[in-house]
């Protein structure tokens, strides 16, 4: 038997650790104020946040916040959030909300159908494996990535907030999501025993139909049925009348926001050993609309990506980005900069890991999404704070948006989206370049919620 006593915990050692933190009166005072008022909140460093104020030299206008409530879909909602400013652009409206619950509807029903078909791509995989334990976790989880957005506005189309509102179920959908999940899981479950039993592909196929139908009756108690066809009345901001009588989702997107969605791509800075820079990534079984365009990377240095984003700003399109939103946020002031509240430097801690450390050993990853809406260039115009629009409602940050360092930015915004217009012609061509394949559990394989 092994001897475990010297790999204790000792009572010596324990007095020897409460010694090394009394003898210094820095630990202390760090102490006291945590205790009282909260670690993060005695860490802030005031001067740093002062620098991070809400003056921007590149600024876009938009319409109100919005809020995503009690719900994963910060990734439709920043979507959304960059073509209803298209929309108001374009139709000289003064503010506009798209419905993402619409989306929402239709990514639910497709995530049912890629889960399913995942299954039956996956039937010789063991049951507690890693792959199918994984495509299992979440098949119905409300998060999601840009391509997934392209591809249902190539499928459906939007309709505006008044057409398809929220409902009680998209604005808090834990539980609805829930009951969905587990239908899923026992279908792909049935889906298993059957094939073992013999079932032919096509009767097994008929069985998903089956399955299917009952998550769009779920889909539709949940949020009620999403219209095929809806009359659009909207006032320019000269008191003008548009009007529109019958239109289907998918013309009122093309006549009224006309925006080409295959044209943007997705730039990631995954600085990492296995994933050489200008290259073209995807990832196994990530994905909603089965017949749909797979999850497309392009794999960039970090100066790339800034000068994208700052060509489209500067043509005065906002930009959708990913991050790490839970690190280095200050979200009661409104501030993303992991020098804002120093808490390692306070504990005397100095943390060792660089980015491509953060992606590899789990401590960081693509969590959430919003749109970048301006940026703020020095006196050599480079970039030290952008200017984000959440849709965490009006009251959170300052007035619904937040500043984000460009430290913050070069250690936490892993994807941004743009036209690929913005690339230089070099880059351009690197997206032709072949797809790479990432596991299903690599950290770029996260998603947005």
């Amino acid at each position: 038997m092994t001897n475990n006593k010297n790999k204790g915990l000792s009572l010596t050692k324990i007095k020897s650790y409460s010694n090394d933190f009394n003898t210094n009166p820095a630990y202390k005072v760090a102490a006291n104020a945590s205790v009282k008022n909260g670690i993060a909140n005695a860490a802030v460093n005031y001067q740093r946040a002062r620098e991070n104020d809400f003056n921007f030299t590149i600024e876009l206008k938009q319409g109100s916040i919005t809020n995503q409530e009690a719900s994963g879909r910060c990734w439709i909602f920043a979507a959304l959030n960059t073509f209803r400013q298209e929309l108001m652009k374009k139709n000289n409206i003064a503010d506009f909300e798209l419905s993402q619950t619409y989306l929402f509807f239709w990514d639910k029903l497709e995530k049912a159908n890629y889960f399913l078909e995942t299954v039956l791509q996956t039937l010789d995989e063991p049951v507690d494996g890693r792959l199918y334990s994984w495509i299992s976790l979440m098949p119905l989880g409300d998060g999601g990535q840009w391509d997934m957005i392209v591809n249902l506005i190539n499928k459906y189309g939007l309709c505006p907030k008044d057409a398809y509102p929220d409902s009680a179920n998209s604005k808090a959908s834990r539980s609805f999501v829930q009951l969905l999940t587990k239908m899923v899981r026992e279908d792909g479950a049935k889906l298993r025993k059957e094939a073992k039993k013999g079932t032919k592909e096509a009767d097994l196929r008929k069985m998903k139909e089956e399955m299917l139908s009952e998550v769009y009756r779920v889909l539709v108690i949940a949020l009620g049925e999403p219209p095929v066809t809806f009359d659009f009345t909207a006032h320019t901001k000269d008191d003008k009348l548009i009007q529109e009588y019958g239109i289907s989702p998918k013309d009122f997107f093309d006549k009224y926001i006309g925006i080409n969605v295959n044209d943007y791509v997705s730039l990631i800075h995954a600085p990492t050993t296995d994933k050489p820079f200008n290259m073209m990534y995807t990832v196994k079984f990530l994905g909603n609309v089965i017949e749909g365009e797979p999850i497309r990377y392009l794999n960039l240095e970090m100066d790339e990506i800034k000068k994208a984003t700052i060509k489209q700003l500067k043509d005065g399109h906002p930009v959708w980005f990913g991050s790490d939103c839970g690190q280095g946020a200050d979200r009661d002031s409104g501030i993303f900069d992991p020098a804002t509240a120093d808490i390692a430097g306070m504990c005397g801690i100095k943390h060792w890991f660089d980015k491509g450390d953060e992606l590899t050993y789990h401590n960081s990853a693509m969590n959430h999404a919003m749109v970048i809406q301006g940026v703020n260039l020095d006196e050599n115009g480079q970039p030290n704070k952008w200017k984000i629009e959440n849709s965490w409602g009006a009251k959170a940050g300052h007035n619904g948006y937040y500043s984000g360092s460009d430290l913050w930015f070069d250690n936490y915004v892993y994807q941004v989206v743009v036209n690929k217009k913005y690339l230089d012609k070099k880059i351009q061509k690197l997206l032709d370049g072949p797809l790479n394949e990432l596991e299903p559990w690599d950290p770029m394989g996260t998603l947005a919620d």
